[in-house]
């Protein structure tokens, strides 16, 4: 499977700053890194592909027969029977066995093929939900490192205001010194200042939270050192905002993992349905094996030596008959691999084996098999329309927000405007303190949402680049600061 750029270029920098020690500062693509090297949900994603490619090992194992060995070593100790003189006594015996066998399926409708396909859209899933989670923790990574220089830059923009509220309230003191305006409006600038102290601590607040909320993204403990680096963006301007939607989701498709695991979710069930058939089928195997037995008792054999017997009697004349009896005698065993293959054997055959009455076992298996198919194929028509309507909100949420960003742009360009008017109308003394407060106020406002637009805007539309196919790029928008 292709790999990412992003994830590349993730790895790379994460071997790059690990071998310089410890750091307390992270852009965004070492922030991308460590997610990438720490996150719990990626690791437990590797570790299922891992699973599946053992999955598929064992299924290209299966086409290999089934080779058994056995040894055996035993004694029998007690009133026995002496297989030598054929009487019962108290004696101990041993005995030694070995075989092997083997036995493989020779036809069970393809069955070990599908499991082997099947195996292998295992390892195709797998993966695409790897691609698919890193994916998501990337946007959640990204989302939280804005959300950090949002709120710096939303605490920076009140540090200056608060600074030139105490400037201004140090000009109005001058100012009545010099009689050009009334103590009285002392008392409005003085207030501004203190709540605007109390906006800068919840601003600080914020920040110093949506630093800590990063650094358990990245399984970061040492919050209180943890902090990105002082980069700015500019607030770019893509092209794939002329795009038509249906485009941008005809290439989502093709580009990202979440249409492909539903897909392969449906090829996955087609594959169940078809090996789950192939127990109405007969099976046919074939078997074989070997086996020989060794014994350590002794035996009697000839001596060599013959004696007569009388074994009957003629009726009609009295005389005896005689036979001549070759005389027994007690020697050890037979040499062990002369019993090896005195005594060894061969099996061998052919198994068929024919389903006939399984308690409808096999057909329930199918029907059950055949109606999850019908189900991953209605989910993945359900996925396509989710995916879609995805789509289309993500380029309506990317559109919207740029032009809100213009928007704001405008608004807080004419709020600061107007405040400096009324900065010269108030030291002019047409203007008074309240008055002055409001127009202050109203510019601190539209900065404030500009700042929101432009983080809010640059996410919406990196993720709808994602969807595009396009890598998590931000280089093009950095703005290094002096």
């Amino acid at each position: 499977m292709k790999t990412q750029p992003i994830f590349l270029l993730a790895i790379l920098l994460s071997m790059s700053f690990s071998l310089c020690g410890q750091k307390t500062q992270y852009n965004l693509m070492e922030c991308l890194a460590i997610a990438s090297e720490n996150s719990i949900a990626i690791k437990q994603a590797l570790l299922d592909v891992e699973n599946a490619e053992i999955s598929n090992q064992q299924a290209k194992a299966n086409f290999f027969p089934n080779i058994n060995a056995s040894l055996n070593h035993s004694w029998n100790i007690g009133l026995n029977q002496n297989i030598t003189t054929g009487l019962l006594e108290n004696i101990t015996t041993q005995f030694s066995s070995a075989s092997i066998s083997m036995n493989n399926n020779v036809y069970n409708g393809k069955r070990k093929f599908l499991e082997l396909y099947r195996s292998n859209l295992t390892i195709l899933s797998n993966n695409l939900n790897l691609e698919e989670i890193r994916t998501n923790i990337f946007i959640l990574v990204a989302n939280a490192y804005l959300q950090i220089m949002l709120n710096r830059e939303l605490y920076q923009v009140n540090q200056i205001q608060l600074e030139l509220s105490k400037t201004e309230l140090d000009r109005t003191k001058n100012l009545i010194q010099a009689g050009v305006l009334i103590p009285s409006e002392v008392h409005e600038l003085e207030a501004n200042i203190a709540s605007q102290e109390q906006t800068l601590i919840v601003a600080e607040n914020n920040l110093r939270i949506s630093k800590i909320s990063l650094a358990q993204i990245l399984l970061i403990t040492d919050y209180e050192h943890f902090d990105i680096d002082d980069e700015k963006f500019n607030v770019p301007f893509s092209s794939i905002l002329a795009v038509n939607p249906k485009d941008i989701y005809n290439k989502a498709v093709e580009a990202r993992a979440t249409i492909k695991i539903s897909k392969t979710n449906v090829d996955l069930a087609a594959s169940d349905l078809a090996i789950s058939k192939t127990a109405l089928l007969p099976s046919l195997s074939a078997y074989y094996s070997y086996n020989t037995r060794i014994s350590y008792s002794d035996r009697l054999v000839g001596a060599g030596t013959f004696t007569e017997r009388p074994i009957g009697v003629v009726e009609e004349t009295g005389q005896k008959v005689i036979t001549q009896v070759n005389e027994s005698k007690v020697v050890g065993p037979i040499p062990f691999f002369d019993q090896w293959t005195l005594n060894d054997g061969h099996n061998f055959g052919l198994s068929l084996s024919i389903p006939i009455l399984n308690g409808k076992a096999a057909r329930s298996n199918v029907n059950r098999s055949l109606v999850n198919l019908q189900k991953a194929e209605e989910q993945y028509q359900q996925d396509r329309l989710n995916f879609e309507s995805t789509i289309n909100e993500a380029y309506n949420s990317a559109r919207g927000a740029y032009r809100l960003y213009q928007a704001s742009l405008k608004t807080e360009n004419f709020r600061e405007n107007a405040y400096q008017v009324a900065q010269n109308r108030f030291q002019a003394g047409t203007l008074n303190a309240f008055e002055l407060v409001q127009a202050q106020q109203r510019y601190e406002i539209a900065a404030s949402d500009l700042i929101r637009s432009k983080y809010d805007y640059i996410l919406k539309l990196k993720v709808l680049e994602l969807y595009f196919g396009l890598p998590l790029n931000i280089e093009d928008i950095i703005e290094t600061a002096d």
